[in-house]
């Protein structure tokens, strides 16, 4: 019997947890199919498994009926492909075996990481200290500025005499700033020096609250006239509100440990004739 529309009612099971609904209770089976193509069965868990990579970044997709059916298609369209892959006997082409191979090592790979991330249980004086290092490193300084842009050096120059003799710097921003925050004074918020180009940081990092700069500052973008009005220290966020992102940060840190480890306890022969190994004078020179 051929199908064409696909049950959305059970794509909608495929999206959630193991544990559907009591009336969904056998699609939890691991032998539960999907569909039977040209007399070949394919299981539940391999669609579930791609109807969730297809998933990654279209969470808002998941209810949506049309996103479904497209995923299915889609799945069909990859099953009768790989049947016509078989029947071309292409699984004994010399590039198709290596790529299955390397597919294979690298789910093995991804399984086994996830298992021993799961046995890993750091301790609080560990994500203790991952904090303090992560704290020294994020610690940084924000700045609150006001910028005029003009399309030349001497534009810029008379705005900064006229800030000399008085002149409020707000006003001038909103007459004569080119930039898109002109029409709010040239207000740019509390932003970090990294999120701006190189001169303009630059400028901003040795200004003293409430000064301004005596020459004007050339970016891509035109000639600058910057105000800072404040300044402070950006905090990272508290223990607390970090610790699932400590967690998985020292379980990673962990699991590349162990991985040198084995790597160095790996009993490796080389294929010579493949793999030149540099010498002691090689290395030296």
């Amino acid at each position: 019997m051929k199908t064409a529309r696909f049950p959305l009612l059970l794509c909608a099971l495929l999206a959630a947890a193991p544990s559907f609904a009591e009336n969904a209770k056998d699609t939890n089976s691991p032998d539960t199919l999907i569909a039977t193509v040209n007399d070949e069965a394919y299981r539940l868990d391999v669609f579930r498994l791609f109807y969730m990579e297809r998933l990654q970044g279209n969470q808002a997709q998941q209810n949506n009926p049309a996103f479904q059916q497209q995923v299915f298609d889609e799945f069909m369209g990859l099953i009768v492909a790989s049947q016509e892959g078989e029947r071309r006997k292409l699984e004994d082409d010399r590039n198709v075996v290596a790529a299955l191979e390397l597919e294979r090592m690298k789910v093995m790979s991804n399984a086994a990481l996830s298992a021993m991330a799961d046995e890993i249980e750091p301790a609080e004086d560990e994500l203790k200290a991952a904090y303090e290092k992560i704290k020294e490193k994020t610690t940084r300084m924000e700045y609150k500025a006001r910028h005029i842009l003009v399309k030349e050096e001497d534009e810029a120059k008379k705005l900064i005499k006229q800030l000399d003799k008085g002149a409020d710097f707000t006003k001038l921003a909103k007459e004569h700033s080119q930039g898109p925050t002109g029409k709010d004074g040239g207000d740019l918020g509390w932003f970090d020096a990294k999120q701006m180009v190189a001169p303009f940081a630059e400028a901003v990092a040795v200004l003293e609250p409430g000064s301004y700069t005596e020459e004007p500052v050339h970016t891509q973008f035109g000639w600058h006239v910057i105000e800072l009005e404040d300044t402070r220290k950006a905090e990272p966020p508290a223990f607390e509100d970090a610790k699932p992102q400590l967690i998985a940060l020292v379980k990673r840190q962990k699991i590349a440990e162990k991985v040198n480890e084995m790597r160095e306890n790996a009993m490796v022969e080389l294929n010579e004739d493949v793999v030149k190994m540099k010498d002691e004078d090689d290395k030296s020179e």
